[in-house]
């Protein structure tokens, strides 16, 4: 069956399509009143919005929730997690029982306080942090195109938002409505559950401006509708699959619909309805049945429409088996990766122990991505409107954009937060691994997004150039000091600071053989010289010892990307004065971190005098040089100067490593 098809089904059963959302309402104040905590209020103002969404318009089957051509739907407003649970549940997903809905938010329940991503089948993205829904959303639709691009009809799904007035507030959603205006992505709809509602009361306290407008003004259509008037909602959505823009429908509607007194009351957002109000609410709504108990003939019906996809599942898959792409497609979506991925990438590493580049690491980068982006047409660049200074565009790539989306190199704009949660939608939505770049001072604004990506374990790359004060004349306001360090605080986050051209490409190998975890490659501006002699994958380890020492070990020294040279430099010195000493690359303490116990004491030695150097702050040095050791590097912002003046005015130097190993060695 046709998605238009599908979309056009009549009502689905004699029970009234009110009589269907009203069981939303019912469950929503139960679960939440069971738990003593939670949000009715949206589940119950937007159940009528979902009611046709789910019933007559959205393109899914409860009993295959992974199916690739399913619509995609984004609960953006998380905090309303009871909307998409009842729905799951009424429709019959199987993992959303009964006993899961009277577990809300419990120890254990996979009904978790906000939607989680791989913890709950049938919910697509993990949100909460509001407006990071609709961003996400926006990257899903942008896969959905592409992939459509490259693999024709087998790929013809929507993507469906519900966002309220707290995710418009966020500044994320100003990058994502504009990123998905510039590239028409008339296969993405957002429904604006449109209450001026927010926690401290009505939303006009803190905002007055014309929601609309804004989404008209950045290139969507646009429609106003009764968000209780199941006949004018299913009309508009009916418009929105027939606009060549993206669409963003204002649904006016009232926060806690049916619950008595506090309907509409702006304080029911996250207010647990006491007794006497849940009953004066099952009154209103003329329901009998006890708290967790369905009428039957409205499970049924829900149900139905649960199963009413099962026709156009099945004939997708045998145009599948039709598919001349079928094989690619089904490895992509599974996120397997060719056969032959790396096998140019390793080719492109043996010239390199041959030739041992000097150059800075952004640079090896994009030489490692050349190899990679011909081999693996999953991957899909960007960058945030420094695309020269990344090195994130190959040869040969063309722009991703309207009609065609075939292309695979994103001009985001400057929309760094936009740009991380989008590429979190991608790898979501399967069958795209995404990349992009920023400087990685610029971290801290997309940081919210990398963090979901590493709640999700989406496998997204994250290209950060400008890694240090090596950046130089640029100043403070650009030069990372601390951002390293708070990235790697970040569980499931693999943060890579390659020092040479092979690490870098041995690096990039292992970001996109991890598909349960994002990662971050922190790459340099300035040059470094090479440091490794050899291959044989030795970051996958996560650190190393990169050169023995000489004789007895009195000293080890250990650091990341650029100051790995220094370190090396520092070592000849060591040695001359008769100091036997070791250096230890460390280019992903996450991986090190995961190693056994046994290989992390063999590179960590026993020497008695350990030192760290890196051009960012001591934090989590300790790791390797314990409380007592030396670190060279930074305790301050940096300043506006060439590199080379900064690396000796802040002291970050082979002597002064040197003194430090010194410092630390017991008098003979």
């Amino acid at each position: 069956m046709a998605a238009d098809d599908l979309r056009a089904q009549p009502a689905l059963s004699r029970v009234t399509p009110e009589r269907m959302a009203d069981a939303i309402r019912v469950l929503s104040m139960d679960a939440v009143h069971r738990a003593r905590s939670g949000h009715q209020g949206m589940p119950m103002g937007m159940a009528d919005v979902a009611t046709v969404l789910w019933t007559k318009f959205l393109k899914y089957d409860a009993s295959d929730p992974a199916w690739p051509d399913r619509d995609r739907f984004v609960l953006s407003a998380g905090h309303g997690s009871m909307l998409i649970y009842a729905l799951l549940h009424l429709t019959g997903f199987k993992a959303v029982t009964m006993e899961q809905i009277k577990d809300f938010r419990q120890w254990g329940s996979n009904t978790a306080g906000h939607p989680e991503y791989g913890h709950t089948p049938g919910v697509e993205t993990t949100t909460g942090p509001l407006g990071q829904g609709l961003a996400t959303a926006v990257g899903m639709a942008m896969a959905e195109r592409h992939l459509a691009a490259r693999f024709g009809d087998i790929v013809d799904h929507r993507t469906w938002v519900i966002a309220g007035d707290g995710c418009l507030m966020e500044g994320i959603s100003h990058e994502a409505i504009s990123i998905a205006g510039r590239l028409k992505l008339n296969r993405l709809t957002v429904l604006f559950d449109d209450n001026n509602t927010t926690i401290d009361g009505v939303a006009t306290i803190a905002e007055t401006g014309d929601q609309v407008a804004r989404f008209k003004a950045a290139g969507w259509a646009v429609k106003a509708v009764d968000g209780h008037d199941h006949g004018r909602i299913a009309a508009a959505l009916r418009w929105a699959t027939r606009q060549d823009r993206p669409t963003m429908i204002a649904c006016k509607t009232k926060i806690s619909k049916g619950a008595g007194p506090k309907e509409g009351d702006p304080h029911s957002h996250g207010y647990t309805l006491f007794d006497e109000q849940i009953a004066a609410a099952r009154h209103a709504m003329g329901w009998a049945d006890a708290p967790f108990e369905l009428p039957e003939p409205v499970l049924n019906a829900w149900r139905k429409a649960g199963r009413k996809g099962a026709r156009a599942r099945k004939a997708w898959q045998a145009q599948l088996k039709r598919s001349a792409g079928a094989a690619d497609f089904t490895r992509a979506m599974k996120g397997g990766l060719p056969a032959d991925a790396f096998r140019s990438l390793d080719a492109h590493i043996e010239k390199l122990v041959e030739n041992a580049p000097n150059n800075a690491t952004r640079v090896h980068s994009g030489a490692a991505l050349e190899a990679l982006t011909v081999a693996i047409p999953e991957m899909v660049g960007g960058s945030a409107d420094l695309t020269g200074s990344n090195n994130t565009y190959t040869t040969g790539m063309v722009p991703f954009d309207a009609p065609g989306y075939g292309g695979r190199y994103v001009h985001y704009g400057v929309r760094e937060f936009g740009m991380a949660a989008a590429m979190n939608g991608m790898a979501l939505h399967g069958g795209v691994i995404p990349y992009s770049g920023t400087f990685l001072a610029f971290a801290d604004y997309s940081r919210a997004a990398i963090r979901l990506g590493a709640l999700m374990g989406a496998r997204v790359i994250h290209v950060m150039t400008h890694d240090s004060i090596g950046l130089g004349e640029d100043g403070p306001t650009h030069q990372p000091v601390e951002q390293v360090a708070s990235l790697r605080a970040m569980p499931n986050l693999l943060v890579f600071r390659p020092a040479d051209a092979i690490e870098t490409a041995e690096c990039w190998k292992l970001a996109l053989k991890s598909d349960k975890a994002p990662s971050v490659m922190a790459l340099s501006r300035q040059k470094t010289p090479p440091v490794r002699t050899s291959g044989g994958d030795l970051c996958a380890k996560g650190a190393y010892e990169l050169a023995p020492a000489v004789g007895e070990a009195q000293a080890t020294i250990f650091a990341s990307g650029t100051e790995v040279a220094i370190a090396m430099a520092a070592r000849e010195t060591l040695h001359a004065q008769g100091v036997g000493t070791r250096v230890v690359s460390t280019p992903c303490w996450s991986l090190f971190e995961a190693q056994d116990e046994r290989y992390r004491k063999s590179v960590i030695g026993k020497s008695p005098a350990r030192v760290a150097v890196e051009a960012g702050v001591k934090f989590g040095w300790e790791r390797f040089i314990g409380e007592d050791g030396g670190f060279v590097g930074m305790s301050s912002f940096g300043a506006s100067a060439p590199y080379e003046r900064l690396y000796k005015e802040f002291g970050i130097t082979a002597e002064n490593v040197v003194a430090a190993v010194k410092a630390r060695l017991k008098p003979s």
